[in-house]
């Protein structure tokens, strides 16, 4: 199937900086664009708040069924057709409890549309805690780096998960369970820890502020006052548990944002995260850790 086009501090993970340090020289020897010959991992045209927000990103996408049997329930893969870019960065996506994959499907198409190779899922029971959910989305991105039929064109070092309610609160674990990993972006999360300093993978927290289910004073505010690493709170302003389970242009723009900044290295998104947007209709808090590291 094609699908129409629709952030303590670290510093630039992997070998960023020394295949940086050799594009930028490649770069002013042939002239080419000095943003992406400093970053070779730099995908797509230069962001705006019209692209972050519309309903899809630059790359078309396509789609494919994936089967159960790798450590989770089956899902989707969504991936940029492109192949002219180099590879991609990787995301898993686990729904909450009693959620299948249908809750947060939108984000597997329109994070691919920006450049990225997702895989939605459905879990192993619709009644796993958080922890299994945690294990499930780990074992989702060992599957798609090593198995799926999209494995070259994903990079195995630079990889990120993200979750609804106990699919967020799962994003929190696979993230302290694999420090290697890039980004997370817990959507609502719902989790009985409620300390997180051992976990420092840059984490943008979305939370609802009328969410009566994963209470965001219970789980979204004090997962993010206790993140040990880069971090970022964003708070929908008048909106229940279940904003995040369809498309919204804020949770689309700000969930991009965070993981281009972070899988990608792509500092072309700062200037959407720091300084941090004001409250207005849609936002009714942010917090960050401005500047980015």
């Amino acid at each position: 199937m094609t699908v129409a086009p629709r952030t303590g501090r670290r510093s630039l993970r992997g070998p960023l900086g020394l295949l940086a340090a050799a594009a930028l020289t490649a770069g002013a020897l042939v002239g080419v664009d000095a943003s992406a010959a400093e970053n070779p991992y730099q995908r797509g045209p230069e962001p705006t708040v019209q692209s972050l927000e519309a309903a899809a990103g630059p790359f078309t996408v396509e789609s494919a069924p994936v089967q159960a049997g790798a450590g989770f329930a089956g899902g989707t893969v969504y991936y940029p057709a492109d192949t002219g870019e180099g590879t991609f960065g990787g995301l898993a996506v686990s729904p909450g409890f009693l959620e299948v994959q249908a809750a947060i499907s939108w984000l597997g198409p329109r994070l691919a549309s920006h450049g990225f190779v997702v895989v939605t899922i459905d879990t192993l029971s619709p009644f796993d805690q958080p922890a299994a959910r945690a294990d499930q989305l780990l074992a989702t991105l060992d599957w798609l780096t090593t198995a799926s039929p999209v494995k070259d064109r994903v990079d195995a070092n630079r990889l990120g998960v993200l979750g609804h309610s106990m699919g967020g609160g799962a994003s929190l674990a696979a993230a302290k369970k694999r420090p290697s990993l890039l980004a997370t972006v817990p959507l609502a999360p719902w989790n009985t820890v409620k300390d997180w300093a051992a976990e420092s993978v840059p984490s943008l927290i979305v939370g609802a502020e009328n969410d009566t289910i994963a209470g965001v004073t219970q789980h979204a505010e004090p997962f993010y006052e206790s993140l040990g690493g880069e971090k970022a709170y964003l708070e929908l302003r008048d909106a229940d548990h279940f904003v995040v389970t369809t498309a919204t242009p804020t949770v689309g723009k700000f969930t991009v944002a965070w993981l281009k900044r972070w899988i990608d290295s792509d500092t072309r998104y700062d200037r959407f995260l720091c300084p941090a947007p004001a409250p207005d209709a849609v936002i009714s808090e942010f917090r960050e850790t401005c500047p980015l590291g």
